[in-house]
């Protein structure tokens, strides 16, 4: 069962996701993470690594695909303090062409001994608050 959560932001998709696309900013919009560094790359191309600190700990994410013309990016944890393995998560930007607005979507699939538990923390505790923060940088 993945995690998911989405949300429509009151901006064009090609301005949302020229912020989202930005593998480094994410301390500037997900609640509860405190720093974004790169270890490796630059964050423009697969293959950076970035090392997060925050309330839950520290976590290390490599970029896994970055995609202009779908406006979509993949990435992989490396290292995590939660019971997690093989996880993958995707983030798209897409335009709700009847409005001008852009719909967001971020899921992600992994294994867990409990995954009901870490689907659960993964879409309450990270993708639901981060989308939901994202509504202060394109407010309504």
């Amino acid at each position: 069962m993945p995690a998911y959560a989405s949300t429509v932001l009151n901006a064009p998709a090609d301005e949302v996701w020229g912020y989202l696309r930005d593998f480094g900013n994410l301390a500037e919009w997900l609640p509860g993470i405190t720093l974004c560094e790169f270890e490796e790359g630059d964050g423009s191309r697969p293959g950076t690594v970035r090392r997060l600190e925050g309330t839950g700990g520290t976590f290390r994410e490599r970029l896994l695909t970055l995609d202009d013309v779908s406006r979509s990016a993949s990435y992989e944890i490396l290292e995590s303090p939660l019971p997690v393995r093989d996880y993958r998560a995707v983030y798209r930007v897409a335009p709700v062409t009847d409005s001008g607005r852009a719909f967001v979507e971020w899921s992600a699939t992994f294994e867990a001994d409990d995954e009901t538990r870490m689907t659960k923390t993964f879409t309450r505790g990270v993708f639901e608050p981060g989308l939901a923060s994202l509504h202060k940088h394109f407010p309504d």
